[in-house]
C-alpha cells in the first residue's frame, strides 16, 4: 500500500487537472505513475518535459524504448518495465531485443546489443563508464552526441524509477493489454 495519494480528475488541483487533460490526449489514459507523481506538479512537469526531449534525441523511437526499458529493468522498476515493453512494441522495437532485456539474456541484433550494453554500463557505473565502454559504443557506430543522450535517458528513468519504488503504482490495464 502506497503512502502517497493517487490523484484523479476528482481530487487533483486545477493545475494537475490541466496536466492530466493533456496526458489523456497524448496517451488515451493517465498512467498510474502520473497519478502519483501529481503529488509534486513540478516533478510531473519535469518528467513530461524530459520525456518530450527524449523523443527528440537522435535515437530512433524503437531505440529510445529499448534504452528506457533497459534502465527500468536494471533499476527493478516493474511499472516502467511494463510501460516500455508496451511502448516498445508500439514503436516497432525488436521483440527479441525487448524479451532479452526483460529476461537479461543475449540480444541478437548488434546495434541493439551495443546500445543496451552502454546504457547498462552508464546506469551501473553512475555515469563513469570508462574509456573502453565509450570506445566500444563509438566503434559500434554510435556518436558522442548519443553518449550524452544516453545520460538523458538514464536521468529520466532514474526520476521515474525512484518515484515508482516509493509510490508503488500498479501497471495500467491499458499497458498490460499491449504486451
Amino acid at each position: 500500500m502506497s503512502k502517497f495519494t493517487f490523484y484523479t480528475e476528482e481530487n487533483a488541483s486545477p493545475e494537475v487537472r490541466a496536466i492530466f487533460s493533456d496526458i489523456q490526449k497524448t496517451y488515451g489514459f493517465v498512467p498510474n505513475l502520473f497519478a502519483y507523481m501529481a503529488e509534486a506538479p513540478t516533478t510531473l512537469k519535469a518528467y513530461l518535459n524530459l520525456n518530450e526531449l527524449v523523443s527528440k534525441t537522435s535515437f530512433s523511437p524503437a531505440q529510445q524504448q529499448l534504452a528506457l526499458l533497459s534502465v527500468s529493468v536494471e533499476n527493478e522498476c516493474g511499472f516502467c518495465s511494463v510501460a516500455h515493453q508496451a511502448i516498445g512494441k508500439m514503436k516497432k522495437a525488436s521483440e527479441q531485443s525487448i524479451q532479452s532485456i526483460v529476461n537479461q539474456t543475449e540480444i541478437e541484433d548488434e546495434n541493439d546489443r551495443a546500445l543496451v550494453s552502454f546504457v547498462r554500463t552508464i546506469n551501473q557505473t553512475r555515469g563513469n563508464p570508462g574509456e573502453q565502454a565509450i570506445d566500444a559504443f563509438l566503434n559500434a557506430g554510435f556518436s558522442k552526441q548519443q553518449i550524452l543522450e544516453v545520460v538523458l535517458i538514464v536521468a529520466i528513468k532514474t526520476l521515474s524509477n525512484y518515484i515508482n519504488h516509493m509510490t508503488l503504482p500498479e501497471p495500467n490495464q491499458e499497458l498490460l493489454n499491449m504486451i
